[in-house]
């Protein structure tokens, strides 16, 4: 358990860090250099790269549109979606290699075997699964369980009155 109040910590840290160089947050930078990758990917798509509920992004999305680092366009296939891209200065921050979060992790991870690799992401999984196992969802979420039915409710009064007997 200390291990991984260091690991929370030592990302906190570095994020903070990272936010005074760089003017992003780990987060942030994430959300960044996924965006580098899959220029004009929806907040949905984004959403699901990263296993999150959309509306989990919005504050994200909408700071680095503000600060420039995105540019927001609206998909002309489906007006309701939006398109996200890296802005010249995002381009600029998805380019910096060194004092970031995943520097920092790339460092270690060529420091392990490939078995200790493997074996960390089953133990990250399984801690993820666990730790959000009892977190009710957001209708819309990559996790959510299907709506229960309630078909009792969905009869007119009458029937449910003649079925129950009454």
């Amino acid at each position: 358990m200390q291990r991984l109040w260091a690991v929370a910590h030592a990302l906190d840290v570095r994020s903070k860090r990272m936010e005074r160089a760089l003017g992003v947050t780990g987060p942030q930078r994430l959300v960044l250099r996924i965006v580098g990758q899959r220029p004009g990917i929806t907040a949905g798509d984004l959403a699901r790269s990263l296993d999150l509920h959309a509306s989990t992004l919005t504050g994200i999305l909408a700071r680095l549109v503000s600060h420039k680092l995105l540019s927001r366009t609206t998909d002309p296939a489906d007006r309701r979606r939006a398109r996200f891209a890296l802005t010249s200065a995002g381009r600029r921050v998805d380019a910096v290699r060194t004092g970031t979060v995943e520097a920092s992790i790339t460092k270690a991870l060529a420091q392990a075997s490939d078995a200790d690799v493997e074996a960390c992401q089953r133990l990250l999984a399984s801690l993820a699964a666990v730790l959000t196992s009892d977190v009710p969802e957001r209708k819309g979420s990559p996790r959510a369980a299907p709506p229960r039915k309630r078909a009792a409710a969905r009869k007119p009064p009458a029937e449910r009155r003649r079925r129950a007997g009454r």
